[in-house]
């Protein structure tokens, strides 16, 4: 599955990231052994635990809601972390990453669902938060954007949510990081979606249980 899923990345050098949480170590090697080298996980305990377990040359990204108070347990190693959701948490992120003389990669997470439990900035809140400057933000690296679709099979919604997410990002980057290179990231997509995502901007795709399996 991993090489068909590739086949389908490849015509626009998206990037897989291989969404393995709650699953052992047995099953990431696996695809370690097929060239897979990016990962990403939910939840920061069984991040910090795979990394120490697992070969150093992964990519780890978190993608799932952080805490800021759980920052500094990932901040020594991790590569990306999609789920910048607040100017406190991106905050902590620069104090932690500073602490380790690195530099963390960061991905605003934008709310584009309709359902009340995902996170994420408004534009608004980014807008206020860009046009303070960045002067302070030494040791993030803002790459992007992310966001997660709402959880239905109505697939004109979920492309709607995704236009919306492109369109976002357009904005961004046109009015903030223009001479930026780096900033060219949109995170969204999954298994069901990730097709649809691709179609409409993606750069980056979130897949688990097509690889995976499904889980408990």
């Amino acid at each position: 599955m991993l090489q068909q899923i590739l086949e389908d990345l490849r015509p626009n050098a998206v990037k897989l990231v291989a969404v393995s949480k709650m699953k052992p170590n047995s099953a990431i090697l696996e695809l370690y052994g097929q060239g897979q080298r990016i990962f990403g996980e939910n939840y920061v305990q069984e991040l910090k635990e795979k990394y120490e377990e697992l070969p150093k040359d992964i990519e780890w990204h978190m993608i799932g809601h952080l805490q800021s108070n759980k920052v500094k347990y990932i901040a020594p190693f991790v590569h990306t972390i999609h789920s910048v959701d607040s100017p406190r948490l991106l905050k902590e992120i620069n104090k932690r990453a500073k602490q380790h003389d690195r530099t963390i990669n960061c991905l605003l997470q934008f709310h584009i669902a309709e359902e009340s439990s995902k996170t994420g900035f408004s534009l608004e809140k980014v807008e206020e938060l860009l046009e303070q400057g960045l002067e302070d933000f030494q040791n993030v690296h803002i790459r992007g954007v992310m966001g997660m679709a709402t959880f239905t099979s109505d697939k004109v919604k979920v492309k709607k949510e995704f236009q919306r997410l492109k369109a976002i990002f357009d904005q961004v980057k046109s009015k903030y990081f223009t001479d930026n290179e780096d900033f060219n990231d949109i995170s969204m997509g999954m298994s069901g979606d990730y097709k649809l995502a691709i179609q409409e901007g993606s750069t980056m795709v979130r897949i688990g249980s097509l690889l995976f399996g499904a889980r408990k």
